[in-house]
This record gives C-alpha cells, sequence and structure tokens, in this order.
C-alpha cells in the first residue's frame, strides 16, 4: 500500500473552516438577538469560501477539480448497483454528487440571507435593493432551506458512518491528513497538487468580492 496525498492543503482548510462556520450560523440563528451580527459575518464568509470552492474547482488539485469526480448518471447508478464499488482516491460518483449539492444548498443560504429580513431589528446588506414582499419571499426560501441543508449534513454523516463501520474505510482521517492508502500505483503519477499561493490569491480576490458586494448602495 503507498501513501498519497489526495487532499489539498487549501481544500482541507476549505472544509473544516466550512464546517465551523456552518455551525456558527446555525447556533448563531438558534439565539438570536445579538448574535445575529455573528450570523451575519459568518454567512459572509461562507459566501467567500464558496466563491472559492467553485474557482478552485477548475485550478486546486488534482482531486479538488469538478473534472476529476463530476460524472454522469450512469456512472452514479452503476456504483450504487455495485457495479463500480472499485475503491476511489477521490470522491466517488455518489459522493461527488453529494458535494455539489451541498454546495449548491451552502451558496443559496448564503445568497438569500442577503436579501432576507427577520421582521425586527436585522436585515441582509441587500435587502433595500429589493421591495419588502420580495424581501420576505426571499426570507421564506431562506428558511426552507435550512432543512434542505440539515437532510443533506444527515446524509453525509450517515455516509461516513457506513463507509467506516461496513466498508473499514476512515473518510474523516484523509480530510485531515490529506493522505490516503492505496494499492501499489493506484493513482501514481497523475497527482497534480493545488498551489498554496494560488488559493491564497484566490480567496483573496472571492473576499473582496464579497465585500464590493455588500458595499452595493440602496437605490
Amino acid at each position: 500500500m503507498n501513501r498519497i496525498l489526495v487532499w489539498d492543503l487549501p481544500l482541507r482548510l476549505f472544509h473544516w473552516l466550512l464546517v465551523l462556520l456552518v455551525v456558527t450560523s446555525f447556533v448563531s440563528a438558534k439565539i438570536g438577538g445579538n448574535a445575529m451580527q455573528l450570523h451575519m459575518l459568518s454567512g459572509y464568509t461562507v459566501l467567500a469560501l464558496l466563491l472559492f470552492r467553485i474557482l478552485w474547482g477548475f485550478l486546486g488539485g488534482t482531486h479538488a477539480r469538478f473534472a476529476s469526480f463530476v460524472r454522469g448518471p450512469a456512472s452514479v447508478i452503476a456504483y450504487l448497483r455495485g457495479h463500480g464499488a472499485e475503491r476511489h482516491l477521490g470522491h466517488n460518483p455518489a459522493g461527488a454528487w453529494s458535494v455539489i449539492f451541498m454546495l449548491a444548498a451552502l451558496l443559496l443560504q448564503a445568497a438569500t440571507g442577503l436579501f432576507a429580513n427577520d421582521d425586527i431589528s436585522t436585515e441582509g446588506p441587500l435587502a433595500k435593493l429589493v421591495s419588502k414582499a420580495l424581501s420576505d419571499r426571499i426570507t421564506g426560501v431562506h428558511h426552507l432551506n435550512v432543512k434542505l441543508l440539515l437532510a443533506l449534513i444527515g446524509l453525509h454523516l450517515s455516509a461516513i458512518v457506513f463507509y467506516l463501520v461496513h466498508k473499514r474505510e476512515n473518510l474523516v482521517k484523509p480530510m485531515i491528513t490529506g493522505f490516503k492508502e492505496a494499492a501499489g500505483g493506484l493513482g501514481e503519477g497523475m497527482q497534480k497538487q493545488g498551489k498554496v499561493w494560488l488559493a491564497a490569491v484566490l480567496l483573496a480576490i472571492c473576499a473582496c468580492c464579497v465585500y464590493l458586494l455588500l458595499k452595493i448602495p440602496a437605490a
């Protein structure tokens, strides 16, 4: 067995920062009151991270790139039926779409939060760009999407437990260390690691874009 670096450092940092921010967003929303300021700051940071992840899906390391793991429905069905159950260094076909759905749901949550309001004292920085009626509808989507996110998170955690118990494969450890054990020759010679300096530049650009977005003046 060979130890191969699969998850590059920028991807691992993105993953764990996102976990921390999602928990922060959920807890602060439940607390309400002054904690909503933390909730909004957390949401802005999530948005910047998601924009970074989209760019990293094209410019990052081999297994961070969407082209390396996103497959069509036929591959997913074959995998679920056990016809494509060989071990994957990166995301398997089913897990890949779980990632895509999670990213899309989080992006929807962050985006709708920009226009949402709580009818008390807190509203998104772009809420004044739309009518109160539209802001209320967007707020409804923001609240409803939380249920979808919780379902996706539950599915994600269930998959981790399933792989650990039934397949004896720890999916958490590689996301910490970056390394996976692979059969001799598997994945060798085709690994491209993401450049940390490039990730830093991309994240800075995404953070600046979010900052400028928040500064759009009300009409």
